[in-house]
């Protein structure tokens, strides 16, 4: 427009005239107007929120925990979590035949809810699942699985169990014998005094054994995820521990072999650890057979083993010795003075070592219990 006003003004001062001056300026003007582009229009689609059938099932595949899209009442994707707990046969079934649960059915008939199913997968687990809506046709099937905080709650409730019972059985014992004495009604002669007052020490001293093991386990537990740094040898605390041993069961009750073996270790849990196994071979082994301890090598591992020549354990026993408060044979157990935390004791150990535990036992021949730890090497320490 300024060139075409500057063109006008010059060929008016050359002498074009005014009328065609203006005229040619009103025709630039009139090409520049039907010379302009036209406008664009954008046009945008109505979102709608919806999503495409594809893309929930790319959008569900990643989900750590099982889960299924239904298409109404039919299951129109699985991803892998759920198709590894449920089997990938269930993609395109109903959900109802699919599940095959009262209660899973009873969600499945509603728009949305939750349930726990128990039984789903196999005869302990319990799963919670949740139904969620996506819109009127699609809706997502949740499952969340129970039965791991199932288990742990029935253990904690074990544990609480049989540690009252054991200690209301010394307990009792305790409060019988003192109330028998202290009856100004009851003659008690000093004989029988003196065989009560030692029942109570005795129940006593069991008593306490059972409080100091249960808080060493539960100490243990505490640390179970932090890695023993220290450098410990094995074979020397071995050493040190069957001295100790022999200088109260006699030199020739305990045969010991051992050579160095560095571990990353606690030596206060250690310690206990050798003294535990130690202490169970000689309280169930023959008293007349020495007890075998040995400390050996073997590729990256420091092998310890304790062998007892006593009855034996039946293989029926051997997957529960852990257990707390396992006992193959309740009464001699408690007659020994044990406190049925033993061997619990000596598995989280293991496990805080990141060691390896197996009891081999034959009846009539005798058991050996074998502690498999890492051998300590610098990088490895200094890493952990």
């Amino acid at each position: 427009m300024f060139v075409a006003l500057c063109a006008a003004v010059v060929m008016y001062f050359g002498g074009a005239g005014f009328w065609l001056s203006l005229a040619i300026l009103l025709v630039w003007l009139a090409t520049l107007w039907l010379a302009r582009p036209e406008p664009t229009v954008e046009t945008r689609s109505r979102d709608d929120g919806s999503v495409s059938r594809q893309a929930m099932i790319e959008l569900v595949e990643p989900f750590g925990l099982p889960v299924l899209m239904l298409d109404g009442q039919r299951i129109a994707a699985a991803n892998a979590a759920a198709r590894e707990e449920l089997g990938s046969h269930i993609v395109g079934q109903d959900a109802r035949v699919a599940l095959r649960h009262p209660e899973a059915v009873r969600l499945l008939d509603k728009p949305e809810g939750r349930a726990l199913v128990r039984g789903l997968t196999g005869a302990r687990s319990i799963w919670q699942v949740s139904r969620v809506p996506i819109d009127e046709r699609f809706s997502l099937i949740e499952f969340v699985n129970r039965t791991a905080e199932a288990d742990i709650s029935r253990a904690h409730t074990d544990f609480v169990a049989n540690a009252s019972h054991e200690l209301r059985t010394p307990l009792a014992s305790i409060i019988g014998y003192i109330e028998t004495l202290a009856d100004p009604d009851a003659k008690v002669d000093e004989a029988t005094a003196a065989r009560f007052h030692a029942t109570v020490l005795r129940e006593a001293r069991r008593l306490q054994s059972l409080v100091e093991d249960l808080m060493s386990l539960s100490r243990i537990e505490a640390e179970k995820h932090e890695l023993p740094r220290d450098r410990i040898d094995l074979g020397q605390l071995v050493g040190s521990i069957a001295s100790e041993t022999a200088m109260t069961v006699g030199d020739g009750r305990l045969e010991v072999e051992t050579c160095p073996a560095l571990v990353a270790g606690d030596r206060q849990q250690l310690d206990q650890l050798v003294r535990n196994l130690i202490d169970n071979a000689f309280k169930y082994g023959d008293t007349a057979a020495p007890v075998a301890v040995k400390v050996a090598i073997h590729g990256n591992e420091a092998e310890l083993s304790v062998t007892d020549r006593g009855e034996g354990i039946h293989p029926d026993h051997l997957p529960y010795l852990t257990r707390r408060f396992y006992r193959t044979d309740p009464g001699r157990s408690r007659a020994a003075g044990g406190t049925g935390l033993g061997l619990a004791i000596v598995k989280h150990i293991v496990e805080r070592h990141r060691g390896k535990l197996d009891i081999a036992s034959q009846l009539g021949i005798g058991t050996t219990v074998t502690v498999r730890l890492p051998i300590a090497n610098l990088p490895a320490v200094a890493a952990a």
